[in-house]
């Protein structure tokens, strides 16, 4: 049966900050293999294990340094069943691994709740797809069906937020958000546009926006944008009232085409001061954005800009 759980409304003066780009920083950063860009098979690696504890905690020290609230994920990206085959997991211990995820988020945030006015935790939810591709096959109900292995485990983790990250076509964004709203779940949408400015599986981000809020009765929380520089999603963002539904913003590090960012074997974190005046400058205009945070090549440094252009806007 649904709960009536759901995520908190916009408040004066508050914040969230969500971490940067975790697979990017851990791999070229820290030297790490992510066996299909996934994170939680690293949770049996007890070196990689106090990497990542160290990683977080640099995360969160900005946050509290800000005295921002933190909205905290990273972990379960690939945690949905494709990418748990892929990676070896049968279904029972896909969930223990996703579970296991949530509970490493919450032992390292239980570290700074005297430091961060609210901290909370997010389950992150990835395409059935690679996020670069267009995955236009999937349908509705097969999304649906699909993630909603992931959200019944998310569910039980009694996360405050299910984030589909990285969407880049309508129908799987119409079938996570269905999902999502008859288990129970809160959930986010962040859409990825290219350099077109444009979901990659052809839509304007206002044509997504408002179809996925049609078909769906409005039922997500917010949407987001992420994995784009503000190169790719500025000009995405035209004025009306559908642009209230956006409630922040996740960035790249650099300017670079995202495909090319893949093949490039290390880590580009372009010119950080710059990218916190461009998030300063959008929360200018758009005050009601109060989640922020990186993607691909940023972590603390970034978020430090971000954070502190964003007090000052």
């Amino acid at each position: 049966m649904a709960s009536n759980k759901s995520f908190p409304c916009q408040q004066e003066g508050r914040f969230y900050l969500s971490e940067g780009g975790t697979e990017t920083e851990f791999m070229y950063k820290h030297g790490f293999e992510l066996p299909h860009f996934a994170m939680f098979p690293l949770l049996d690696k007890p070196e990689a294990v106090s990497k990542m504890r160290d990683m977080f905690r640099s995360y969160l020290d900005v946050v509290a340094t800000h005295e921002f609230c933190a909205l905290m994920g990273g972990l379960d990206y690939r945690a949905s069943p494709d990418w748990g085959k892929l990676l070896g997991y049968s279904p029972a211990g896909l969930a223990d691994a996703n579970l296991q995820s949530i509970e490493f988020l919450r032992e390292i945030a239980a570290e700074y709740s005297s430091q961060i006015p609210a901290t909370l935790i997010q389950g992150l939810i990835g395409p059935r797809g690679d996020a670069y591709e267009r995955n236009e096959t999937i349908t509705e109900n097969e999304a649906e069906d699909y993630h909603s292995v992931q959200l019944e485990t998310l569910k039980k983790a009694d996360v405050d937020l299910a984030l589909a990250i990285t969407f880049n076509n309508i129908p799987e964004s119409i079938g996570v958000a269905r999902a999502a709203a008859k288990i129970g779940v809160p959930l986010g949408i962040s859409l990825t546009l290219d350099n077109s400015s444009k979901l990659n599986s052809g839509p304007s981000l206002v044509e997504a926006v408002t179809t996925i809020d049609k078909e769906t009765g409005a039922s997500p929380e917010f949407y987001s944008i992420n994995c784009s520089h503000p190169l790719e999603y500025e000009p995405a963002i035209e004025p009306g009232d559908w642009v209230k539904r956006i409630r922040g913003v996740r960035p790249n590090a650099s300017k670079m085409e995202k495909m090319a960012l893949c093949k490039i074997g290390h880590l580009e974190d372009g010119d950080p001061v710059e990218l916190g005046v461009q998030c300063g400058n959008l929360a200018k205009r758009y005050p009601h954005m109060d989640i922020w945070g990186g993607c691909c090549g940023t972590w603390n440094n970034h978020l430090n800009e971000i954070a502190k252009n964003l007090l000052a806007a």
